[in-house]
């Protein structure tokens, strides 16, 4: 193996891995909001244990924006997958010199896809929550 294909390897892998960590960013937000809608639904089901009244459309309205953040977060996770691959299939292309473009191409924008899905989850979660929280407030 030559030193520049093992350069020119580094170099296809950097923007990947600066996606790996946008990414990881957006999972660090998506669990961050699971984590409230659990606390929520939490201190909820306490209140009806503890004989009060808890308004179904609140719960339900809990339900979805957990879905939502679940999908999405099962989305970024797959999409963190792919782009791993992808990485990785780099690097094999250079050492074993063979062109795995047609691997790597359908991987990416599998990510890709994967990733667009996952933004219209988010999305959808956060105009739950702004729509309940105009109903609240």
């Amino acid at each position: 193996m030559q030193p520049e294909s093992l350069s020119k390897a580094i170099q296809l892998s950097v923007a990947p891995v600066f996606l790996l960590a946008g990414i990881g960013m957006l999972l660090n937000v998506t669990s961050g909001r699971l984590v409230r809608i659990v606390e929520n639904a939490r201190r909820a089901k306490e209140a009806l244990d503890a004989g009060e009244t808890v308004d179904d459309r609140e719960r339900s309205t809990w339900r979805l924006r957990a879905q939502l953040i679940i999908r999405a977060i099962e989305l970024l996770t797959a999409a963190t997958l792919l782009i791993s691959a992808v990485v990785a299939v780099l690097f094999l292309s250079v050492i074993s010199r063979l062109n795995l473009t047609v691997v790597v191409v359908p991987m990416f924008i599998a990510a890709m896809v994967l990733l667009m899905v996952a933004s219209l989850c988010f999305l959808r979660e956060v105009r739950i929550a702004s729509v309940h929280l105009r109903r609240v407030l």
